[in-house]
Order: C-alpha cells, then sequence, then structure tokens
C-alpha cells in the first residue's frame, strides 16, 4: 500500500510539474482573426502585441506569447481627422530618445490611395497616452514605415512606388523619431519570386545578428501564396542609403504546411535576450490573402555557423513549440 501510494503521490507532482512547463508553451496562431501585420515588442515584463486592425490601434499585452491568445486588447489611438481616419495598417512601437513612438500607415475611409505613413509620440511607458505628431512623408502614397539602427544614426525604411510604377523600398535617415531626411531607393522588385502577382517589395523590419545588420521584408502581392521573406543585408561599409551597400537574398522564409502567404514580420528578443524570435502572419486561404483572414505566428529564429539567420518554415499549427527563454513559470 505504502509503495502504491508513493508511487501515485509521485504521478500527481510529476503531472504538475508537467502543466507549469507547459504552461509557457503555446500554438500558433497568436492572434485571429485580425493578426495581419504583426509586431511584438518585450518590455516592462510583457510581450505588447501589434496588428492591422483597420479601425484604430490595438496592443495586446501578456507575460507569456501564450497568453496573447487570450488577453484582450487595449485600444491605444483612433482618429477622426479625414485625410488618416481609417484604413490603419502595420503599426510599429519603438524605443527611440528616451521615449515611445509609435509608426504606422493609415489613409481615408476609402483605400487604399491615400495612405501615408505617420508617427505618434508616447511616453516613458508603452501604453502611456500618445498624441499625434505627424506624416512622415507629406503627399506621397507610402506604407510600412520600420526603424533601422546604426550606431551613429537611425533610419527609416518603407515601401512606396519607384519611378519605374514598382512598389519599392526606401530608405532615408532621420533627424529625429519624426523627421526623415532625402529619400533613397534601397530595392526594386525584380527578381522573380519579388513579382508574383505584383512587383512588391514592403513590410521592411530589422534584424541584427552574427554580427550583421539585415533587413528582412516582404515580396510578391499579398494575395497570392508566393507571398514571402526576402533578406537585404549590409556590406559591413558604406553608406546604408545606397543599394549598393547591400546584397539581396531571396526567398528566405515561405509558406508551408497549411500556412499560405507567410511574411510582413518582425523580430523581438526573449525575456532573457538570449534569443530571436520571428513573428509573421500567414493566412489559411490557398490563394492567400490582404484581409482580416489573416493570422498572427510566432518561433524562434535559429543561427547558422556563419552568422546568417535560419528562419525555418512555419510550423503546422497543431505543433507545440517551447515557449521564449526566460519567460515566468
Amino acid at each position: 500500500m505504502f509503495g502504491l501510494k508513493f508511487l501515485s503521490t509521485a504521478a500527481t507532482w510529476l503531472a504538475f510539474s508537467l502543466s507549469i512547463v507547459d504552461a509557457r508553451n503555446f500554438q500558433n496562431p497568436l492572434k485571429n482573426p485580425n493578426g495581419s501585420d504583426p509586431f511584438i515588442v518585450y518590455t516592462g515584463g510583457y510581450y505588447h502585441l501589434l496588428t492591422t486592425t483597420w479601425t484604430n490601434i490595438q496592443v495586446t499585452r501578456a507575460t507569456t506569447l501564450a497568453g496573447l491568445k487570450t488577453a484582450s486588447p487595449t485600444t491605444i489611438w483612433t482618429d477622426s481627422t479625414a485625410s488618416r481616419s481609417g484604413n490603419f495598417w502595420a503599426p510599429e512601437v519603438h524605443w527611440l530618445d528616451n521615449r515611445w513612438y509609435l509608426y504606422y500607415t493609415a489613409g481615408t475611409q476609402e483605400c487604399c490611395g491615400g495612405q501615408r505613413m505617420h508617427v505618434l509620440e508616447g511616453g516613458t511607458n508603452i501604453l502611456d497616452r500618445y498624441t499625434y505628431k505627424r506624416a512622415l512623408e507629406s503627399g506621397i502614397w507610402g506604407i510600412d514605415g520600420s526603424i533601422l539602427r546604426f550606431p551613429d544614426a537611425y533610419y527609416l525604411v518603407w515601401s512606396r512606388f519607384s519611378p519605374a510604377g514598382r512598389q519599392s523600398m526606401y530608405i532615408a535617415k532621420m533627424s529625429n523619431p519624426y523627421t526623415i531626411q532625402t529619400p533613397y531607393l534601397l530595392s526594386e522588385p525584380t527578381n522573380s519570386w519579388e513579382i508574383v502577382g505584383g512587383a512588391v517589395n514592403e513590410g521592411p523590419a530589422a534584424l541584427y545578428g552574427g554580427g550583421k545588420t539585415m533587413i528582412v521584408f516582404s515580396a510578391s502581392y499579398c494575395w497570392t501564396s508566393s507571398y514571402q521573406l526576402g533578406l537585404l543585408t549590409y556590406k559591413g561599409s558604406g553608406d546604408p542609403l545606397q543599394a549598393s551597400s547591400w546584397t539581396k537574398k531571396g526567398p528566405v522564409f515561405q509558406g508551408a504546411n497549411g500556412n499560405y502567404g507567410a511574411g510582413h514580420n518582425g523580430f523581438f528578443t526573449s525575456p532573457d535576450g538570449k534569443e530571436t524570435w520571428n513573428v509573421y502572419h500567414a493566412t489559411g486561404n490557398s490563394n492567400g490573402a490582404c484581409d482580416g483572414n489573416r493570422y498572427t505566428m510566432a518561433q524562434k529564429v535559429n543561427w547558422n555557423s556563419d552568422g546568417t539567420p535560419n528562419f525555418g518554415s512555419p510550423p503546422p499549427l497543431s505543433q507545440t513549440i517551447t515557449g521564449p527563454s526566460g519567460e515566468p513559470a
């Protein structure tokens, strides 16, 4: 009897221990629907998730990635100004000059010719009240603004049309978090993997690791299953504003396992700062999607021996993934 009681107690404790470990694991998607254009930043003991909602800007936060699946979002910005009152896309929040700045795309209620990039100024807490600062490039169609950091300056990277009429990526040095200098053409879609359904480069996201500075971007039209990620790598010297200072490679990440059109990503670090994670959207629609049926997924970035990133491929939604290192039990 003593042996049976001991085994029963041991089994109970084992199950309890496993439940603690499992609580930090998760299954994708993290947000569905309206999981498009995701961006995550970890700060103050919380993951903060922003996605495209079209009508406002929301932040969902939780102490674990698993917790994001059930946490309630907080609306932090709406706007009644006609020129920027609708079609909110691709919100990102960045810590610059000792405060938070929120970059996003918005336009009129009618989509999508009036899309412009805008910036909000916040405080020292990511959920502090935000105030409208300005449009980053007045009078010119532009989307998906994101911040790229170099030791001596930071840059805005975004998507707009080139003189050849291709939706391309541009870069500009920033005088401050809400003012850009002269724009330069950084990457134009010309490769076969960049022009499926339409010539598109968009959704840039800075990545740092292996001693390299990189920009990951989305290529091809989102209403195709070939919406995918490409990679620009800074050569280590030369002016970052010049396309000749970068090398292009792609595709580096594509849809798989029933997840189509995997793209428009961002990167965040684990709570202990030891891991880099990729957050991106995908859809179950085999034709691809540009709408709210896209969902948010996340997975760890691995690194090759030469310091280049290995993004793997999107796992099945049924797969249990170990949460980032340093998450609370």
